[in-house]
């Protein structure tokens, strides 16, 4: 049998985890980007531009930009001329970003519906994999650094953008009393969904930091890895090559 894992404070199976996670971003799907915009004061958009300029997407090569359902980081790259493969588990996150896409003149995008821990693409399928605030939600996060090792082509490049813990004395106080208070508040506020935006800050605060992830990152055959932090860590981009 499957060893337990985390959904939030809760030990459930690894099939339970998928299904629920599932519920989670079909319920938030319609407000996500919004939500993202209350709860980070709009940071995200600068987090994503930084992040999309050390990816440096470059036109003509394929890209797999994996849990990118709404588009908000496939849509920077392909203004960049970059062929962008958008992949989601949420077929309702999915149908968000492809009915964004044509009302930004963003019409050769392909969209596929994939689990990051089995993805159905072929080894060396592509020069970039890409994650932004998606890796903390895969059920078996070992599985999906594998598999993004094996899409990639030699000389391939792994990007992931995702939340942490600050290492600023006094700020991760404050983010975390943030986080708990305040941010389920505006998720039933604005989205009606307190639920979804407990777990999603649970799911933060359970992810490994940001030198236990580079390790795993390191582990899954990735080379000459990276990890900035943004915020004293609250977030990192974390790059690898397959070398």
């Amino acid at each position: 049998m499957s060893e337990p894992v985390n959904f939030g404070d809760q030990l459930v199976s690894p099939d339970e985890k998928t299904r629920r996670v599932g519920r989670v971003f079909s319920s938030v799907a319609r407000r996500y980007d919004l939500m993202n915009d209350l709860m980070s004061g709009g940071m995200h958009r600068l987090w994503k531009d930084r992040f999309v300029a050390r990816v440096k997407p470059r036109r003509g090569e394929d890209i797999l930009d994996m849990a990118g359902g709404t588009g908000d980081v496939a849509f920077r790259m392909a203004r960049r001329g970059a062929r962008v493969t958008v992949a989601d588990i949420n077929p309702d996150m999915l149908a968000v970003g492809m009915e964004r896409a044509p009302e930004r003149g963003l019409d050769r995008l392909s969209w596929k519906q994939e689990n990051a821990e089995s993805l159905s693409f072929a080894d060396g399928s592509f020069d970039a994999y890409t994650i932004a605030f998606g890796i903390r939600n895969v059920t078996d996060i070992a599985a999906a650094l594998g598999e993004a090792y094996r899409v990639l082509k030699l000389g391939g490049r792994f990007y992931c953008l995702e939340f942490s813990t600050s290492e600023w004395p006094g700020f991760a106080d404050l983010y975390e009393a943030y986080s708990s208070r305040v941010i389920p508040r505006i998720g039933r506020a604005v989205a009606d969904d307190e639920e979804s935006y407990r777990y999603l800050v649970e799911s933060i605060r359970r992810f490994p930091r940001l030198q236990e992830f580079r390790r795993m990152v390191a582990d899954a055959g990735f080379e000459q890895t990276s990890a900035e932090p943004i915020l004293g860590g609250l977030v990192a981009i974390h790059g690898g090559w397959r070398i």
